[in-house]
């Protein structure tokens, strides 16, 4: 019997406390999106579970919830989406304290009354609520300082039923990141093979990523405590527009107009695009990577000196449009196919280098990240791994 005909009857809540308070995060709001639509392509009754907390602006809480209803009508999702607007914000969170939006409060008692799954992403479902549904899945998409903060505080995990992590190597003997409180297992970042769909090569050589590139926070790491922001990671790789003058390099960077460092990132020759702007909703998320012809990006220290195995939703949506991705190893690439689309890179000459292969050898490199996607990161492929777990 399939995972879908097991689950006949039963609702899948997909738990988000990320998208509706960012409204002008496309890629943001892309991830919850992607399981949504994978659980729709597999026959479940599925429900975005989205938790809004109240702010002292409630014009613009107002407004944020008129923004996540229009994207959910715009993909065909205006009967799946359950949104809980908080009154009483806090760690504590009780239906009674929430008014709801979407479907129907009753509705949403009716499901939660039958049988149900929750998908609670990186932990946004908390008690007492929590324990409203039947079997709970803790999904954790960011493995480094999930596992780090989670050796250490109760973050939920125990009252959970199974725990996964995209964090692929987090089980492995090399892997230095925080031991696991409680067992886990691994699935790749979902990505939609049918709303990511290949595109044709663009005219521009032009390598784009949207990221942050601040990062606030410290957190130890073998030891020590490295600057774990983007702007830390790009430091090495800042002369690569002059190594590779024929491609365009591109950051969609949220750095403020008055920011210095937009002036000192220019002077290496990059180009800044705001993600506000080329990416502010899921549909022109998908254009600006449709536009690109591949991803360039490193990543934060952490995962790659804890060994965590982490690859982006980003560049899983990437790789299913057909855009091969250069980035550093975290030891995501010994989970991957030999010859994958995607390219590791350590410093700046191999970067260089991967860039100029990437233009050379677009179309052959295009079609094996699409395979990629397909094998490794498809939505129903990890979804169905997942739900076995509890079924």
């Amino acid at each position: 019997m399939s995972i879908s005909e097991k689950l006949r009857g039963a609702t899948v809540f997909v738990g988000c406390g990320f998208a509706a308070k960012y409204r002008l995060g496309g890629g943001n709001f892309s991830v919850p999106l992607q399981w949504v639509l994978g659980l729709q392509r597999m026959g479940l009754d599925a429900i975005w579970l989205e938790l809004l907390p109240a702010t002292d602006d409630p014009a613009s809480d107002a407004e944020h919830i008129r923004v996540f209803h229009e994207r959910m009508e715009q993909h065909g999702l205006g009967s799946n989406y359950c949104l809980l607007y908080h009154r009483c914000p806090g760690e504590t969170q009780d239906l009674a304290d929430m008014d709801v939006h979407g479907i129907t409060r009753a509705d949403l008692e009716a499901r939660l009354a039958r049988a149900n799954v929750l998908l609670n992403l990186s932990y946004s479902i908390h008690q007492p609520f929590l324990g409203r549904f039947e079997r709970r899945v803790l999904c954790d998409l960011d493995p480094g300082e999930i596992s780090y903060w989670m050796a250490r505080l109760e973050m939920g995990q125990s009252y959970h039923d199974v725990f996964w992590t995209i964090g692929l190597n987090l089980n492995a003997p090399d892997c230095t990141a925080a031991p696991a409180v409680m067992p886990r297992h691994t699935f790749y970042p979902l990505v939609d093979t049918r709303l990511f769909v290949p595109q044709p090569r663009p005219e521009r050589a032009r390598f784009t990523t949207v990221t942050q590139w601040y990062w606030g926070k410290y957190m130890e790491v073998n030891g020590t405590y490295p600057e774990l922001s983007k702007q830390a990671a790009f430091e090495q790789y800042m002369t690569l527009p002059s190594c590779v003058p024929e491609a365009e390099m591109e950051l969609a960077v949220n750095l403020n107009d008055d920011d210095p460092e937009r002036d000192r990132i220019r002077s290496f020759g990059w180009r800044l695009a705001h993600p506000h702007q080329v990416a502010s909703g899921p549909v022109e998320y998908r254009q600006y990577i449709a536009s690109s012809l591949g991803e360039f990006t490193p990543v934060k220290q952490a995962d790659a000196l804890w060994k965590t195995g982490w690859f982006s939703d980003r560049a899983a949506a990437y790789l299913a449009t057909g855009r091969p991705e250069i980035t550093e190893d975290t030891t995501a690439s010994r989970y991957l196919p030999e010859d994958s689309g995607v390219l590791i890179v350590s410093n700046l000459a191999e970067a260089e280098e991967a860039v100029r292969r990437v233009i050379q050898d677009w179309e052959r490199l295009s079609k094996r990240a699409r395979e990629t996607a397909l094998e490794c990161f498809d939505s129903v492929r990890n979804l169905e791994k997942i739900l076995a777990s509890v079924v």
